[in-house]
This record gives C-alpha cells, structure tokens and sequence, in this order.
C-alpha cells in the first residue's frame, strides 16, 4: 500500500485509545442536549442519566480531544477561512487507485450518495471492505451531516474488532475533515485517506457500487413515495451482501455485476 513500515507496526501495535469508552458515554449526552451542554452540565448528566461519578476535569478533557464544543451563534467565516481549514485537514491519498487487497480489513472505502425521488431526497452513507467487496456498515439519513458519518463509522467499529493499521478511504467532504471523525479513526488505530480533489476516479470502488445501486433500484422499478424506494435500497442492500456475485476487473478499474 506504500505505506512506510515504521508506521504500520506503530498503528498495528496500537492500542484503543483510553477515553473512548467515556467518549461514547459523553456523545450521546451532548447530541441530546442539542450541542448546548458544556463539560459541567454533561458532568452532572452522567451522574443523573447512568449513575456515572466522573471529575469534570476529565469529562472537559475529554469534550476537548473529541472537539465536543458547545455552539453559539458567531459571524458566518468567509469561504477563504472555510477552504483554508478544510484543506488544511486533508490527508494523503494512500491507495493511488490500487484497490487490490489482500484480505479483510486491510482497507475500507467510503462515501454518501444521493437517494432522489421527486422533490424529496435521502443520503446513503456506506463503508465497504475492498478485499471482500461487502458492506462493513451503512446508514440512511434524511439530512447529509457529520452525525451519519460518524454513525456508520460506530457501525462498523462495532461489527469489526481488528481493525488496527486498517486505510479508510473517502472523498475530501467536510464529514471526513472533521476532528471529530478523524480522532475515532486514531483512537482504533484506523489511518485515513482522501481522493484527490475533483478525481472520483480515486474513489472508484465506492462510486461504481453506488451507481449499480440505483440502476437496480430507483431505475427498475415504479414508486410512489421515498419511504419505498429507501425500502428498495434496503432490500437490494440485504441482496448485495448475501447473495450477488462479485466480479471485479484487476487493473484499477473494478465493475460490480
């Protein structure tokens, strides 16, 4: 994969990172409360809510490694600000559109397409694993948020155990350039990588699955609302991971029948 070995033994040896136990504790508090808690109100939540007695001390540094922050109303950024510290979160491409893996959980890819029916719309987030071209996790969403990404990634974090030295490849969206979603990657031990800006080609694998996803449903068949279309995705997904056989081409170019 390119990869410099000093660092695949480092992430391979790895251990979960300590707070995450506690984080998964604090998340759901803080998404509760609609991102208004801080770290003394989400202190007293834990004692209420699970009869946890945590320093808050802990529970702020915690909020902080996760970048758990509370939202207040501030001047909107320029589009220069934005851009800058996107870009300035984007890491290497590390595949270099060589999807051929050895084996499981070696590298997984990523990406959220469009369910479009009318003038309404839901987004699909999957993970796939490269090697056995099955789906490791996926959510639908009625809104393309960072909450979707993230709970995918939970998903599959929690189906999957060794997941140490694993690549998770996606496009460059402000889901994965996020903190928040980079440090659940470090604390498992997951290493990140991105496409190019503007080259889906880079992210091939993930782009021609969900495009035979909607010629064999959305294109197939007639629907009269979004909740049986989404239902049709559903199905077809169940389909593609347990029955549907798998081609793919060796080159850098894979084609799903």
């Amino acid at each position: 994969m390119g990869l410099n070995s000093k660092t695949y033994y480092k992430y391979r040896q790895r251990r979960q990172d300590p707070d995450y136990k506690d984080y998964t504790l604090i998340e759901p508090l803080f998404k509760a409360s609609k991102q208004t808690y801080g770290y003394r109100r989400i202190t007293l939540a834990l004692t209420r809510d699970y009869g946890i007695f945590m320093n808050h001390k802990k529970v702020l540094r915690i909020m902080r490694k996760y970048d758990l922050r509370v939202k207040h109303a501030q001047p909107n950024p320029s589009a220069r600000a934005i851009r800058k510290r996107t870009e300035a979160r984007v890491v290497p491409d590390l595949l270099k559109r060589n999807f051929n893996v050895t084996q499981s959980n070696q590298a997984w890819v990523t990406d959220i397409t469009y369910l479009i029916f009318g003038s309404q719309r839901r987004y699909l987030s999957t993970i796939l694993d490269l090697h056995t071209r099955r789906i490791v996790a996926y959510r639908i969403g009625s809104i393309n948020s960072l909450e979707l990404v993230i709970d995918t990634l939970s998903d599959a974090l929690r189906h999957e155990k060794k997941v140490y030295g694993c690549i998770l490849h996606s496009d460059q969206g402000f889901q994965y350039t996020s903190t928040q979603y980079q440090r659940i990657c470090q604390s498992h031990g997951i290493i990140t990588s991105m496409s190019r800006k503007g080259n889906p080609l880079d992210n091939a694998v993930i782009e021609s699955f969900h495009s035979l996803l909607k010629k064999e449903t959305l294109y197939n068949n007639q629907f009269t609302s979004i909740q049986q279309y989404v239902q049709s995705v559903i199905d077809w997904l169940d389909f593609y991971d347990r029955d549907r056989i798998k081609l793919s081409q060796t080159k850098s170019r894979y084609v799903f029948i």
